[in-house]
């Protein structure tokens, strides 16, 4: 904004964020953080054979295995979704993206509205 260019933000709060987690990447980017051995085994474990069901009114659904996502309101949930989406910042490498855990916001920058609001939308499309 110093040099007279426009910033345009896009803020965007992903829906049910920590629910698409998949468990095998996490682990490998955990891996690839270095967190291995008796440590990345407990991340599994943590993370591997989960269930869950619903009761109300004393009727219960059926337990159903959790494949994906990391545990809500727990201290770790955000922390490693944060992991998981770390490199977001690649995707639209021209950019800058701030991660607030499953918020994130996008500053394109441009001499004008017009080039400001391509650039933001092209950044959806690639």
């Amino acid at each position: 904004m110093n040099k007279g260019n426009l910033c345009l933000g896009v803020y965007l709060d992903l829906q049910k964020a920590f629910d698409t987690v998949n468990h095998d990447i996490l682990l490998n980017k955990l891996y690839n953080y270095g967190v291995r051995g008796v440590a990345h085994d407990w991340f599994r474990n943590y993370l591997t054979n989960s269930q869950q069901y619903t009761s109300v009114a004393g009727t219960q659904s059926f337990v159903t295995s959790i494949s994906r996502g990391v545990p809500q309101g727990s201290m770790l949930g955000p922390l490693l979704f944060l992991v998981y989406v770390n490199y977001i910042g690649n995707a639209v490498p021209n950019h800058i993206i701030k991660l607030f855990s499953d918020d994130t916001n996008l500053f394109v920058f441009g001499d004008n509205i017009t080039d400001a609001e391509r650039d933001a939308s092209d950044s959806f499309v690639h």
